[in-house]
């Protein structure tokens, strides 16, 4: 009798210890983390701010560097901004994201948009940290977005409200640095 009884307190023990050191979870090599090394799942909402927020990040919110302007070429900018872009400053100004199904919509329907340059300029060169002698140049754009809103209300009563002549006006900035006389890019050069 108290034989078995050992054997299966050492088989629950035995169990245990195998059940604890597989995956994640249990005995492991280095630092652990406990019940932290869990992995927790993330609503879709939650990761999908993210995704645009590192898109944001990546596509527009960095000065890129370019080579210098050569002697007699035009000092004109880059490209105007996307309409990606434009959608996206619209976005943080009037959010339409994140409704309520059936309870509480916004819809922005047939999208027009109307960009101007309104400035285009490049300030004196001067020395910049990390980057060495540049220049800023500056390109203002007025972006006019022409569009139809509808918002949708589904409770307590349900009704539908329809702007056909909605209308918003952003400003986009986009600069970018040109590197200032003969740089040293890096790249290897023949003696």
């Amino acid at each position: 009798m108290l034989l078995t009884f050992e054997k299966k307190i050492l088989g629950l023990l035995v169990s245990a210890s195998l059940v604890a050191s597989t995956g994640c979870i249990g005995i492991t090599q280095g630092v652990n983390l406990g019940p932290l090394a869990i992995p927790v799942p993330i609503s879709p909402y939650f990761q999908d701010q993210e995704e645009l927020e590192f898109h944001n990040h990546e596509r527009y919110e960095r000065v890129p560097i370019i080579g210098p302007i050569t002697a007699g070429g035009p000092a004109i900018a880059l490209d105007p901004p996307s309409d990606d872009e434009v959608m996206q400053a619209l976005e943080r100004a009037r959010p339409v994201r994140g409704g309520l199904p059936l309870l509480h919509e916004k819809q922005r329907n047939n999208v027009k948009i109307v960009k101007e340059k309104i400035s285009d300029y490049v300030d004196p060169p001067r020395f910049i940290p990390l980057i060495g002698m540049a220049s800023l140049h500056h390109a203002h754009y007025k972006c006019t977005v022409y569009f139809e809103e509808r918002t949708i209300n589904g409770w307590p009563v349900p009704y539908t409200l329809e702007d056909k002549e909605s209308a918003e006006v952003l400003y986009i900035d986009h600069n970018h640095f040109h590197m200032c006389g003969n740089p040293d890019t890096g790249a290897s050069s023949i003696y």
